[in-house]
């Protein structure tokens, strides 16, 4: 009888073990799942005090794991940001410094260690930067970017997969990104606009279009959840984020807060505290990092990267002590650099070249589908002071600018010209350029500049789209 126990125990030890989600931690990793939304303002989510509109899934995925109040991107577009989180290191390390760039071909990426570490990697969507997936070495991918199809080959991969291997699934959508849809559910007279943009009738028409692919991402977010929840284990863990800030003067391509602050949630059952937030601060390179970590693996050495695991455990309320970003421009669109670092009330940001006019998509191509709005700025700006002041601002920024981030979150009043704040302003700086030099950040300017005393060279030109 003794005999017959002991046989069934461990018959039911090895059913136990081979079980999705019962498995022990060191028999089987997690599955990890990774969505990624495109140009998305943490200003614009609920969980993160947002109040035009609901996104209950990204509420709901708060509630259940941990939602960081202080996540930066590495540089504020979109192959930048994703190079850095698919490497871990910084553009100046990784080879990626201007938008539409990419890492060099020697640099570890993400999905190479995840395979080593026994995972199937799967992307769909804009996971990396346009069509440059198939770089990045996932098993598996798919480049449609739009939630519609996203909806049917994301399906249809999780209900047909046979590989037994823990997944690796990276989802990046389209959303918020333009062009933006020409109707929308939200009321565009009834919204708060954010307090750097200038209120007129037409930015309020653009935002409301911008909000309604939120309110989309949100909704497709709960059809992921459920999806990954009945295909996948148990011990899944989630994470929700955003490359950058949304497509908005003082928003994507800058390094003000509304540029380079993410969204940043994670789940795991049992494992990270439901409904905890935290106040550390977490750059997108730690990201890498703290996935290998969780998935068991050895996190490489010199990476600019760090794991948060810690904080997700709920054994450390701290992880850094300074963010540091960089924005090298967007080909002929934006040819304007930026280097920033923050610590947790001062933000030093650096504009070495503040002879150069600041342009963007937003001003070169007035489009009915983004940033047409921008007629309605230039025009307001001949008659009115605050709207001459505010356009004045977006073309042009002085070299330094220090905000007291407490005191000013939306990064209102440049502090640099106050003497009582130098020696602030100074240590932020020395520490700055000491680690752009560690970089190797050689400062590169990889176009022809639009000089800002040569306004006849700033010609925007309508597109439809």
């Amino acid at each position: 009888m003794k005999n017959l126990v002991t046989i069934l125990l461990a018959c039911f030890s090895c059913i136990m073990l081979t079980m999705p989600g019962l498995a022990a931690d060191s028999q089987r990793p997690p599955d990890i799942v990774v969505y990624l939304a495109d140009d998305l303002s943490v200003a614009d989510v609920s969980s993160y005090g947002g109040t035009n509109i609901a996104t209950p899934a990204i509420d709901h995925l708060a509630a259940d794991g941990m939602t960081f109040d202080r996540a930066f991107v590495a540089s504020p577009s979109c192959a930048v940001s994703r190079a850095a989180l698919l490497t871990g290191l910084m553009p100046a390390r990784n080879g990626a410094e201007e938008n539409h760039s990419y890492p060099r071909e020697d640099v570890l990426r993400l999905p190479k260690i995840l395979n080593d570490l026994g995972y199937q990697t799967a992307a769909f969507g804009k996971v990396a930067h346009l069509r440059s997936a198939p770089d990045y070495h996932f098993d598996v991918y798919d480049l449609q970017q739009d939630i519609p199809e996203l909806q049917v080959t994301v399906k249809d991969f999780l209900e047909n997969r046979t590989d037994e291997r823990p997944l690796a699934l990276f989802v990046g959508v389209s959303n918020p990104h333009v062009p933006w849809p020409s109707e929308s559910t939200v009321d565009p007279e009834s919204m708060s606009l954010p307090p750097q943009l200038l209120d007129t009738p037409r930015t309020r028409v653009q935002r409301s279009r911008y909000l309604q692919e939120v309110k989309d991402l949100d909704a497709y977010l709960s059809e992921l959840r459920k999806l990954t929840q009945k295909h996948l284990s148990r011990d899944t863990v989630f994470v929700f984020s955003s490359d950058h800030g949304a497509q908005f003067p003082f928003g994507k391509w800058t390094l003000y807060d509304e540029g380079i602050r993410v969204p940043l949630i994670v789940t795991r059952p049992g494992k990270i505290e439901a409904g905890s937030r935290t106040d550390a601060m977490v750059s997108w390179v730690d990201i890498l990092p703290t996935l290998i970590d969780i998935g068991g693996g050895e996190v490489p050495e010199n990476l600019d990267g760090r794991s948060f695991l810690p904080v997700l455990r709920g054994e450390t309320e701290s992880h850094r002590d300074r963010i540091f970003t960089t924005h090298s421009g967007d080909l002929l669109m934006n040819v304007y650099l930026s280097r920033s670092v923050r610590g947790d009330r001062y933000k030093l940001i650096w504009n070495p070249h503040p002879e150069f006019a600041f342009t963007s998509y937003i001003d070169l191509l007035l489009r009915e589908t983004s940033g047409d709005y921008f007629k309605q700025w230039t025009e307001l700006a001949k008659t009115d002071q605050h709207a001459a002041e505010v356009v004045s601002r977006y073309y042009g920024r002085p070299e330094f600018e220090l905000f007291d981030l407490q005191q000013d979150p939306s990064e209102l009043t440049n502090l640099a010209v106050k003497p009582e704040l130098a020696p602030i302003q100074q240590e932020l700086l020395a520490q700055l350029k000491a680690w752009m030099k560690e970089q190797g950040d050689e400062l590169t300017v990889f176009h022809e500049p639009l000089m800002l005393d040569a306004p006849e060279t700033w010609v925007p030109r309508t597109k439809k789209r």
